[in-house]
């Protein structure tokens, strides 16, 4: 299922910088970055699940911000996207 996961992090202390650059790099390790703060991910239930745990220990709920949308299996026809930064699709053939 595509998990689209937009984030909030308060940068106004280092350890938000921190937490900022935390959260990212566990996005990017499960999706793709489609905009600064927002990233697709298509998952499976058990790596929803793990990614939203690992997210949950990092931010801080009091300054920061989390939001998950679940898009399910039928995705495609649900997105559109003009202008820069074209994403690859995650489920096609990836050819290096």
């Amino acid at each position: 299922m595509l998990v689209l996961i937009t984030y909030d992090v308060s940068t106004e202390d280092t350890k938000g910088k921190g937490r900022l650059r935390k959260v990212a790099k566990q996005c990017v390790n499960y999706g793709q970055r489609v905009q600064n703060s927002v990233f697709e991910c298509v998952l499976d239930p058990g790596q929803c699940k793990l990614l939203k745990a690992q997210l949950l220990k990092i931010i801080d709920l009091d300054k920061d911000s989390l939001r998950f949308y679940y898009l399910g299996n039928q995705y495609k026809s649900k997105i559109e996207h003009y202008g820069t930064k074209r994403t690859i699709d995650q489920e096609g053939t990836l050819i290096l």
